[in-house]
């Protein structure tokens, strides 16, 4: 029998994305070939917390051991056969504390940082694999500070994990959105619309600006630059009496916000990390454009259609690149455990694949450079000489 050379957790944290199989499937089958034992840790730090120390690793409810058989087909698939959640064990709710713990951790917030490094003790942990956004990574550099060998993988369709050009995610977000902004012009078209498209993108619009490049509208607002609804407006409306077909198009990043305004949330619930949800900036753009849309049309009233892409973006399966990259990023970081590396990062930078340290994720915010990428009068992309930029131009880590 051939001896283990050591076990290696995988998991992913936050939302879903496509590609994310990929790269369970990518790292699971390096480790293997190399004689590692690979664990599926199901349902992200939730399913860490929730480990029962009296039951071995294989009758764990939130534990599957990862091998060539069980993998191999996942990387056709969107989303994450692993699961996911949303939490953060540091910050944990009485309310979803375990119930096994409760003598324990009785407070209105509680640290269950101890409880997650028992447990992965427990189960014989010895290399974690977080796969997630700078969130669900904050918390895996916790651990690493703890003495848990860590190696990230960047996850978000955000595209804004700091220290990296690019994130599991993006690719097929971007496709998406341009696939779904050009079936919807047939609509805009016929009825000579405004169309408002909100697509996902918190504090960063690199979903609603990479689109925009790649000419899925005509006008882009990004968290970044808060914007005038009356100079948006003008705007639509000047490409609408352009367009042969008397429609035109914007992108809305759902974080961006008026000027004098705030985010637009959808409710007040926060998740673990303390993110209210967004949505509805569409809706109220939608309405101010068909409210000042007659000012630049003579008094006649414009109809608009309002569509929020939301998880339409994040769903079905990777496109090439997210099928691709992935695959890079599982196999480095075996590449990284097996050189006895910990607190890293794989990363993409400058179209070459690299790692860099696990702190980065905290160090700064990643958004749009608007001053060199933005045309803040015309509410669309700004560049002119693209010799030596990154693959998407804009988004540079």
């Amino acid at each position: 029998m051939t001896k283990v050379k050591g076990t290696i957790g995988i998991l992913t944290g936050g939302g879903d994305v496509p590609g994310l199989n990929p790269a369970i499937r990518a790292a699971t089958i390096r480790a293997n070939r190399n004689g590692y034992k690979m664990v599926g840790l199901r349902n992200g730090w939730e399913g860490i917390m929730n480990i029962d120390r009296s039951k071995a690793l294989e009758d764990q409810k939130y534990c599957q051991v990862l091998d060539e058989g069980n993998v191999q087909k996942i990387a056709r698939t969107g989303g994450t056969f692993l699961h996911t959640s949303r939490t953060k064990p540091s910050k944990v709710a009485k309310k979803n504390v375990p119930e096994f713990l409760l003598d324990n951790y009785s407070e209105d917030v509680n640290d269950l940082t101890d409880e997650i490094i028992k447990n992965l003790e427990y189960l014989g942990i010895e290399y974690l694999v977080p796969i997630g956004g700078d969130d669900t990574l904050s918390y895996g550099l916790r651990l690493h500070k703890e003495g848990i060998h860590c190696i990230g993988i960047p996850k978000t369709m955000d595209n804004d994990v700091p220290g990296t050009d690019y994130c599991i995610g993006f690719s097929t977000c971007v496709t998406r959105t341009i696939e779904f902004t050009h079936q919807l012009r047939t609509c805009a078209g016929s009825h000579e619309r405004l169309m408002v498209i909100e697509v996902m993108g918190r504090y960063a619009g690199y979903t609603a600006l990479v689109p925009a490049m790649a000419g899925a509208s005509d006008r882009c607002v990004i968290p970044e630059h808060k914007f005038d609804i009356e100079r948006l407006t003008e705007l639509l409306m000047k490409d609408r009496r352009d367009n042969d077909s008397n429609y035109s198009v914007v992108l809305v990043s759902e974080g961006a916000m008026f000027e004098g305004g705030e985010m637009t949330f959808s409710n007040q619930d926060t998740d673990a990390y303390g993110h209210k949800k967004l949505g509805g900036i569409g809706d109220l753009v939608c309405a101010e454009l068909q409210k000042r849309a007659p000012k630049y049309s003579n008094g006649e009233s414009i109809s608009t259609i309002n569509q929020r892409m939301s998880y339409m973006t994040r769903s079905g399966h990777p496109d090439a690149i997210d099928s691709i990259v992935p695959m890079v990023y599982g196999n480095l970081a075996i590449d990284l455990i097996m050189d006895g590396k910990s607190g890293r990062m794989v990363c993409l930078k400058d179209g070459r694949y690299d790692h860099v340290p696990f702190e980065v994720v905290t160090e700064y915010e990643k958004k749009i450079d608007v001053e060199r990428f933005y045309d803040t009068e015309r509410y669309r992309p700004h560049y002119h000489n693209c010799m030596g930029m990154t693959q998407f131009i804009m988004t540079s880590g």
